[in-house]
C-alpha cells in the first residue's frame, strides 16, 4: 500500500476534513481516501462505457465511411389469435 504526504494544506480545509471525519466516525486518513476514491471514480464515468470509448477511437481515425443499406417496410406481426382456443 502506498502512502501520500500532502504539504501546504490550508488550515480551513484541514479543519473541514477533520470535522467530516468525526461526523462519519472515521480517521482523517480514511476520510481523505474515500474522498479521493469518489473523485477519481467520477472521472471514469466521464469516459463513457466500452462502446463509447471504442467509437471514439475509430471516429478519431475516421474509420467509418460506410454506405447504409436502404430500409424496407417491416412485415406485419404474425397473428396467433386462432391458437388461443
Amino acid at each position: 500500500m502506498g502512502s501520500l504526504t500532502i504539504r501546504g494544506l490550508d488550515e480551513s480545509l484541514k479543519r473541514r476534513l477533520r470535522l467530516e471525519a468525526a461526523r462519519q466516525g472515521r480517521s482523517m486518513e480514511e476520510t481523505a481516501r474515500q474522498i479521493l476514491r469518489r473523485a477519481l471514480a467520477a472521472g471514469d464515468a466521464d469516459l463513457g462505457g466500452l462502446a463509447t470509448r471504442v467509437h471514439g477511437y475509430f471516429a478519431e481515425v475516421d474509420a467509418f465511411d460506410l454506405d447504409l443499406p436502404a430500409r424496407n417496410i417491416p412485415r406485419p406481426a404474425p397473428d396467433f389469435s386462432d391458437r388461443l382456443e
